[in-house]
């Protein structure tokens, strides 16, 4: 009987080699993968663009980006406010908006009650037109900055500069709704002479602007009262206010720390 001796080498040649290798496709899936590197380089070469730019604007500009088409401060009520707080500023906001909107129509209207034969128009119209820089300007930065700040660092000095101005604007607030001729609103008053005339097109603004007047008005008279009631419970007082003063001095209004 003939032993087979099996040679534990021959099959070395057969394992190693895959019959099933396709040259092509292995280029194929080196093609895919130096196309999705590269793709990643231009991915890396983009996003280092834009933090360069980030970094550039930063180091112009700080971290200011209000109001948007020239950025002077730095606006975030989502990053500043306390969450509790954050639906009260935003409504003043809105509210700051309305008013914002109000001194805009508030001046067209005043534009329609000359062009209607108003004895007093060329005064309103003056009026109305310096209101939208001034009020617009000084209503940002005297009641509604102040109340930011009040809320985000809750010190007492920021209270009370909002509860000065923020009074004042409410007397302003009615004295519009009233629009007595010759001062620049097109309030109550004047609305009804419009109607009266008749001159629509100025009525019907007229209207809006006294609605807008009241709405801003009657919305920061209730928040007003809110924020005394909190002001209050802070155990916030005038005496504590002085001492903030005297520590920190005006620049502390400038600064977010």
């Amino acid at each position: 009987m003939t032993e087979f001796t099996q040679n534990p080498f021959a099959s070395t040649h057969s394992l190693d080699t895959n019959p099933f290798e396709d040259p092509a496709e292995t280029s194929q899936q080196y093609e895919a993968r130096m196309t999705d590197l590269s793709q990643r380089e231009r991915d890396l070469e983009r996003r280092e663009q834009e933090l360069n730019q980030k970094a550039d604007h930063i180091r112009k500009h700080g971290r200011n980006n209000w109001p948007p088409f020239l950025p002077l401060i730095y606006h975030s009520i989502p990053e500043e406010i306390p969450e509790l707080s954050r639906p009260l500023i935003t409504r003043l906001y809105q509210l700051w908006l309305v008013l914002l909107g109000t001194l805009i129509v508030n001046m067209v209207a005043c534009i329609f009650i000359l062009l209607a034969g108003s004895s007093d128009g060329g005064r309103d119209l003056g009026a109305s037109i310096g209101y939208l820089p001034i009020i617009g300007a000084l209503s940002f930065l005297l009641w509604y900055r102040p109340i930011y700040n009040a809320y985000m660092k809750e010190q007492a000095l920021y209270y009370y500069i909002y509860f000065f101005f923020g009074g004042f604007h409410l007397l302003f607030s009615v004295y519009m709704i009233i629009g007595i001729p010759s001062t620049g609103s097109a309030g109550l008053i004047q609305t009804i002479q419009m109607y009266a005339k008749p001159a629509i097109p100025a009525a019907i603004l007229g209207t809006i602007a006294t609605v807008g007047w009241t709405v801003q008005g009657l919305g920061n008279a209730y928040y007003y009262r809110q924020i005394w009631a909190h002001h209050t419970a802070q155990g916030h007082s005038m005496e504590k206010a002085k001492t903030e003063l005297a520590s920190h001095g005006a620049k502390a209004y400038f600064t977010r720390g």
